[in-house]
């Protein structure tokens, strides 16, 4: 395994995973954009929809933890969703002090339009599926490794030998 003494530069801006990983969020975000523009909805109100195409009603709090969104941004998504008449914010009948989120009719019906976008992204990438499905994977990876860094939880510590961070 290479370490990063071997790295001529690890400063260097083309080698930091964070710059790949947000060039590519906003690139891949814009092939999204005209499929999702004539359903009405941006990329993080698609994620909403998908999340609750798939396990709605679902209370506020599970949405954001699944969407792995604070409520302060979720909150705005889901009052515009509800403008547009695609959901509705309910109180939970177990539990009255929570919100839950429900697909109306015309947010139930959005989901056979959004059939069409897997396929259309994967056409617009010219990747493969085995490709995307592997990416996928490792992006999930890093996700579940960041999680676990920014809670302390970092399977070991990156800091150089000699350098002590605590």
């Amino acid at each position: 395994m290479t370490g990063f003494a071997d790295i001529q530069d690890p400063l260097s801006l083309e080698r930091q995973v964070c710059f790949a990983l947000s060039v590519a969020s906003r690139n891949v975000i814009a092939v999204y954009r005209p499929l999702l523009e004539p359903m009405g909805l941006t990329h993080p109100q698609y994620l909403v929809m998908l999340a609750l195409w798939e396990h709605a009603p679902l209370a506020v709090k599970d949405l954001s933890r699944m969407l792995q969104l604070d409520p302060g941004t979720l909150s705005p998504l889901l009052k515009r969703l509800e403008a547009a008449g695609l959901v509705r914010r309910e109180r939970d009948p177990e539990d009255e002090r929570a919100l839950a989120v429900v697909l109306t009719e015309a947010g139930r019906d959005l989901r056979s339009d959004a059939k069409r976008i897997p396929p259309a992204i994967v056409a617009r990438l010219g990747m493969g599926l085995d490709e995307l499905q592997h990416l996928h994977e490792s992006l999930m990876r890093v996700i579940a490794a960041a999680n676990a860094a920014n809670n302390g939880h970092a399977p070991h510590d990156p800091a150089p030998t000699g350098v002590r961070t605590r």
